[in-house]
């Protein structure tokens, strides 16, 4: 079955996420993602949030950026979220976008290793091991979890370039897509990622989860195509989806097919009812999806 979630957008205030979350839970939805975009809201503080407020629901985060976060607090609280909250988390890590790093001085130099170095010692940690390393940008000297996660943790890794998809194939235990990801597009992908897989000699799963634009109801069209237009996305085809649960349902399932083990619908930027698209999706698509 493939897995279905949505996005909480941190266009929404935080006060917000409580009721989303319950309504999530209660609806039955598989998934809810957050993101820790600047500087709207913190990722690890609203996924235990709404991992406290909830029963069943899993919990996303995609993505915290490497570069504002030393790599042994990543790991804390990873691992507090895991021994809170068993199997109900989901941890992403990647660049972060450059002119937001570049704002609070935390810009790399280089990137690529910078999330080489961060993924190899953050699952290193989580895995329980004590690490001493002295990378360009991680730096750790004999650094253990004294409370690290009962069993294995999957980090992911958020990428769209070749090398960064390459390296999450080696080095993280599955891949977040942004949303414009076509089925195409995401054929391509998956196709770097076993490059990277292969050459790391990996045989383990891979997990590939996808954001998919959604919008439904009387002015779906209008709203999705604003925004595609503002993310430049207008010339991609199968972008994104607008219309009711039958067509989103085959989006999904188009990008099932391509090779997604997850898809999250990520709502548009102005949805007029966040409570009504989660409704939506866990009542109206979630039965269409195999």
């Amino acid at each position: 079955m493939t897995e279905l979630g949505a996005v909480f957008r941190p266009q929404l205030p935080p006060e917000r996420l409580r009721a989303l979350a319950r309504l999530a839970d209660e609806t039955g939805l598989e998934q809810l993602w957050l993101w820790e975009d600047c500087f709207l809201e913190g990722g690890i503080s609203t996924a235990a949030a709404a991992l406290a407020w909830t029963e069943r629901l899993h919990v996303g985060v995609g993505l915290l950026p490497v570069p504002l976060r030393n790599v042994a607090v990543t790991a804390m609280e990873t691992a507090a979220l895991h021994r809170m909250f068993p199997g109900r988390a989901t941890l992403t890590v990647g660049h972060g976008v450059q002119d937001w790093m570049g704002q609070v001085g935390a810009r790399a130099a280089s990137p690529l290793t910078l999330l080489r170095e961060h993924l190899m010692a953050m699952r290193a940690l989580l895995g329980g091991e004590r690490v001493t390393t002295e990378g360009r940008y991680v730096k750790l000297d004999d650094v253990a979890l004294d409370w690290p996660p009962a069993g294995p943790v999957p980090v992911l890794a958020g990428a769209t370039g070749p090398r960064t998809l390459r390296l999450s194939g080696e080095a993280a235990d599955g891949t977040l897509l942004t949303a414009g990801t076509s089925p195409e597009r995401l054929r391509t992908a998956r196709g770097l990622i076993e490059e990277g897989r292969k050459a790391a000699g990996r045989t383990d799963p891979h997990k590939v989860v996808v954001y998919l634009l959604a919008a439904t109801g009387p002015d779906a069209t209008a709203r999705l195509d604003a925004e595609l237009a503002a993310e430049g996305l207008t010339d991609v085809p199968e972008a994104a989806v607008a219309g009711d649960a039958g067509s989103v349902a085959k989006a999904v399932q188009r990008l099932a097919d391509a090779g997604a083990d997850a898809v999250i619908l990520q709502p548009t930027a102005d949805e007029p009812d966040p409570e009504a698209f989660v409704r939506f999706v866990a009542e109206e698509v979630r039965p269409l999806v195999p």
